[in-house]
């Protein structure tokens, strides 16, 4: 359950190009101590989920009659050395968190936001080897991938972490190649070093920026006794004023089943439009499902592996399903409150694959307001609150999506210490 920042891969290809230079990531090391950081965040997440209709979702525990709330805390601290200087630099990560239950008693579990047993808190801690040679580093132990085909989850209180070998090579500029091999997966409410379980995952792309307004991105995965997949994403920002811009984001992914996992195929691809004009942004976008199944993500390839427009509360991700959205953004900073962020879309779907016919219907309403502290001691304080109404009609009810109201409510205050 994505709601799709605009262009996450090429906001981070634009960050590259912007900050390329000419000389080796190495070449600048200046050192495995000199070049660390160490980032804390403490977080509070309060979520509410009711299904309307007194059934909840299948991977919901717990639960009574459909309603789930819970409320808690987390702590997390990541640490990143430098590399060693020399032709060769070596480095480590680390990181620690730990999560408190604060309140989600009389059967109101069900969200997934603690470990099974009710009342236990939990903690864990892991880290990675690293080296780099030039711009290329090769990392292996506990990571954090953040690929279209395998990309970690931090929609609760601690993120979903993996455990394997992943090679990032930004030789030339404007383009990063990633490859990798991960054997473990540990969701966000254990602390076990493969509670998924995870057989194994291969991931390998990357991303070219051909200039600073258009960008594209390849990638595959093979996940183990599951599927094979492959992902493209094209990016084009079109500048019209100083305070005016046209953007369109494509994403698209090919899916083709192993038989042990029910075998079959899916494609699923969205066109979004963006017309920005000054703290005002417009998205129309348009999904569609094609093949024998629904698009299959979450186990094994990590809860945010889906790049598509209209991922929100429903992804919008069934057997031949077809999904439109209408949304707006508007940013306060120019009505002089700068961090305060408001979004709002509506997304409404048909044709819909069921046992009992090809007329599912769903729809949501997604609203999200954000507000970060600009300045003083609580300074990058940050306050989100989403909510989404989500109903569908009989035939889809009756197969996995319920009617549904959710709110979540996430205080962050993150820290630099180095």
């Amino acid at each position: 359950m994505r709601v799709m920042k605009w262009s996450v891969i090429a906001l981070a290809v634009a960050a590259g190009t912007s900050q390329m230079a000419v000389a080796s990531e190495q070449s600048e090391s200046k050192g495995f101590v000199e070049d660390s950081t160490l980032s804390l965040l403490a977080r509070s997440m309060y979520y509410n989920r009711d299904a309307r209709n007194g059934s909840a979702r299948p991977s919901d525990t717990n639960r009574r009659n459909g309603y789930s709330e819970e409320w808690g805390a987390s702590a997390r601290a990541l640490f990143e050395s430098g590399f060693t200087q020399g032709t060769v630099g070596f480095g480590v990560n680390a990181y620690a968190g730990a999560l408190w239950q604060l309140d989600t008693g009389g059967g109101r579990r069900g969200v997934g936001m603690f470990p099974e047993n009710e009342g236990k808190d939990l903690s864990i801690a892991n880290a990675a080897v690293k080296a780099r040679i030039s711009s290329t580093t090769l990392t292996y132990g506990s990571q954090m991938p953040a690929l279209p085909v395998l990309a970690y989850d931090d929609g609760r209180l601690l993120p979903e972490t993996f455990e394997g070998t992943m090679i990032t090579s930004k030789e030339i500029e404007g383009l990063e190649l990633n490859a990798g091999r991960f054997t473990a997966q540990n969701e966000m409410r254990q602390s076990g070093r493969d509670s998924a379980g995870l057989k194994s995952i291969n991931v390998a792309g990357g991303s070219y920026a051909f200039t600073k307004d258009f960008s594209a991105a390849l990638y595959y995965s093979d996940l183990e006794d599951r599927y094979k997949r492959k992902y493209a994403n094209l990016n084009y920002n079109l500048p019209l004023t100083e305070e005016q811009a046209l953007g369109f984001d494509f994403n698209i992914y090919k899916s083709d089943y192993d038989r042990q996992f029910g075998g079959g195929d899916n494609t699923i691809w969205s066109l979004a439009a963006k017309y920005s004009v000054g703290a005002h942004a417009f998205i129309l976008a348009h999904q569609r499902n094609t093949g024998d199944r629904g698009f299959d993500y979450g186990v094994g390839d990590g809860g945010g592996a889906i790049f598509v427009a209209n991922s929100f509360l429903s992804d919008f991700n069934q057997e031949d399903e077809r999904s439109w959205q209408a949304s707006y953004e508007l940013d306060f900073a120019t009505y002089g409150v700068p961090g305060l962020s408001f979004k709002t879309a509506y997304i409404w779907a048909d044709n819909i694959q069921t046992a009992a016919s090809n007329d599912g219907k769903e729809h949501e309403f997604f609203n999200q307001v954000k507000y970060t502290v600009q300045n003083g001691p609580a300074k990058d304080l940050s306050f989100r609150l989403r909510g989404s109404v989500l109903r569908a009609n009989s035939d889809v009810s009756a197969q996995n999506v319920q009617d549904t109201n959710e709110v979540r409510f996430y205080v962050n205050y993150p820290l630099s210490v180095l």
